[in-house]
């Protein structure tokens, strides 16, 4: 039975007016990038003489393009040991019957109501004991620890609901130890999970702005986050130059997205059932 024409016509304008709320920050953002610094014009207004000039300044003038190699070092780092430490503790939680499984779980599960500013100051004491302030490593350890509870659960919950154990048993009927019954089995059907979750931590590592300023200050490294902010200045800010500086910024993550786009919607819905 078809839904009332008032019900579809009053559904179609909630979801065109949604979408057009979502799309007017990004056409302000792409709309000032475009615009020389000396246009006054109001952001919602195109501008009457576009320009690449920003784009160019942001790229040459700063020190844009060795902090997209620093974010791009500490993103993959980061995604792959979340992705390998992940993988290998939800296995046997999840394929575990011993009680004590389940609460191990559950453990895991605490670090996701704890706020990490809770341990800020021992965590930054930590790095500065052991000589890794002003390196890559300090937050690749960082985001790893940060992000392996959320991982865990998500891996865990996929592995109970989406990849049954029959077909591990029938690799070991193979011949398959359990170690090769994993890498090989597994493995591979985890891809929907797996490309959610480099998705997920790779936009949030990128994006971040606050552990970099504070583990990398002093050093000569620093993320896009941090270039960008000094991009603001005290008494005046050129947001031609900012939004330009951005729209750089967002071009690697929305290429990882589109590659692992068909796998995070899969991904995270199977992996939040029961």
């Amino acid at each position: 039975m078809k839904p009332p024409r008032t019900g579809r016509v009053a559904a179609h304008v909630f979801t065109y007016g949604s979408t057009l709320v979502f799309l007017l920050p990004v056409y302000i953002l792409i709309n000032v990038a475009f615009r020389p610094a000396d246009d006054l014009t109001a952001g919602l207004l195109p501008s009457s003489e576009p320009t690449l000039a920003n784009f160019s300044k942001a790229w040459n003038e700063s020190e844009l393009p060795s902090a997209i190699v620093t974010s791009a070092i500490v993103t993959t780092l980061s995604c792959l040991a979340i992705v390998v430490l992940s993988t290998m503790a939800a296995y046997p939680l999840a394929r575990s019957t011993a009680r004590l499984s389940n609460v191990t779980f559950y453990l895991f599960l605490v670090g996701l109501l704890l706020p990490f500013q809770v341990a800020l100051l021992p965590l930054y004491l930590m790095m500065r004991d052991m000589q890794l302030l002003g390196t890559v490593w300090s937050l690749v350890i960082f985001y790893t620890g940060l992000q392996m509870p959320f991982s865990i659960f998500l891996v865990t919950t996929f592995l109970r609901t989406s990849v049954a154990v029959e077909y591990e048993e029938a690799a070991r009927i193979d011949g398959c130890s359990d170690l090769m019954a994993f890498v090989r089995v597994v493995v591979p059907l985890l891809r929907p999970v797996l490309g959610t979750l480099l998705i997920l931590n790779g936009v949030n590592v990128w994006n971040d702005f606050f552990t970099p300023l504070l583990y990398l200050a002093g050093s000569d490294l620093t993320t896009i986050p941090v270039e960008i902010y000094s991009f603001v200045g005290v008494y005046s800010t050129s947001w031609p130059l900012v939004f330009a500086a951005l729209i750089i910024s967002m071009i690697p993550i929305l290429v990882l997205y589109l590659i692992f786009q068909r796998y995070v919607i899969q991904g995270f819905a199977s992996g939040l059932k029961g």
